[in-house]
């Protein structure tokens, strides 16, 4: 079984195909994919996904990028969704300075509200990772240009028992095996698979196989072409669309990356999925 540890299946780029998307990725064998709210709007429509597909595991967050547009209750309603559905995480939270520093008006999404200063988004991602500990639920965390002060946030509190995911990790090699020892699962992404890509190839060379997971963060991050088996027409704003059935590539890919039998790597991939997300 394909295991698609992050991805945004909810997302308005991939609604007009995913019948077709669905039915692809079950042809593939992509048997669970964990599907990742963002802001309280979206809830919803994760929960409706996990309810039509089985292979759906819903989780729910408030992204960084979307701390300023929180409701006053956001985190009642959030412990109440997630104790009404037992098998749901936490997830997408995190921390982001490069929407601060580095990203550009072309690189966001139409109608990005500003983005939250650091210490608000710190505040709104602690509040959710002490409720993932509080619940015993797998907590994926997204992190861009601040792994130093992940570091230390991760090391200076309660983490979930059963583990946590940095999504499509970007941080160096040096970090890995200080986050593997707090519980730490690695999201390797098709995007990762581009040549340039070199500090990524380090990291995830040194991924424990027992912490390696493999995602698509679809529509996102599409990968390079010579590993896009399934292209999907752009969106409305011209932007590239990543389908979720480019999941089998991507392992593909790891293996060869890793040097390992792409059926030892699939195997072991599904046995870390079950352990973090059940």
């Amino acid at each position: 079984m394909l295991c698609d540890a992050h991805n945004h299946l909810q997302d308005d780029w991939l609604a007009p195909h995913l019948d077709e998307v669905a039915g692809e990725c079950t042809r593939l064998g992509i048997g669970a994919m964990v599907v990742n709210g963002t802001a309280e709007a979206d809830w919803p429509r994760v929960a409706a996904l996990a309810r039509r597909f089985a292979f759906v595991r819903p989780s729910y967050g408030v992204h960084p990028w979307d701390v300023a547009g929180r409701s006053p209750p956001w985190l009642a309603s959030l412990r109440a969704r997630l104790l009404a559905e037992p098998q749901a995480g936490v997830g997408e939270i995190g921390i982001d300075r490069w929407i601060l520093e580095s990203a550009r008006p072309e690189d966001l999404p139409p109608g990005q509200p500003p983005p939250s200063p650091l210490a608000e988004q710190i505040e709104v991602f602690l509040a959710q990772l002490a409720l993932a500990v509080e619940l015993d639920r797998p907590a994926s965390i997204h992190c861009l240009q601040a792994w130093g002060k992940l570091d230390e946030l991760l090391h200076s509190r309660p983490l979930p028992r059963r583990g946590f995911l940095l999504h499509a990790y970007g941080g160096p090699a040096e970090l890995v095996p200080g986050f593997a020892r707090l519980g730490a699962y690695f999201s390797f992404n098709g995007a990762f698979l581009a040549r340039r890509k070199t500090r990524h190839h380090l990291a995830f060379r040194a991924v424990p196989a027992e912490r390696l997971l493999v995602e698509t963060d679809a529509p996102a991050l599409v990968p390079p072409a010579e590993w896009l088996t399934h292209p999907l027409p752009p969106s409305a704003e011209g932007k590239p669309v990543n389908h979720p059935a480019n999941l089998a590539a991507t392992y593909e890919g790891l293996a060869q990356l890793r040097q390992v039998p792409l059926a030892e790597l699939t195997a072991q991939v599904q046995q870390n999925f079950e352990r973090l997300f059940g």
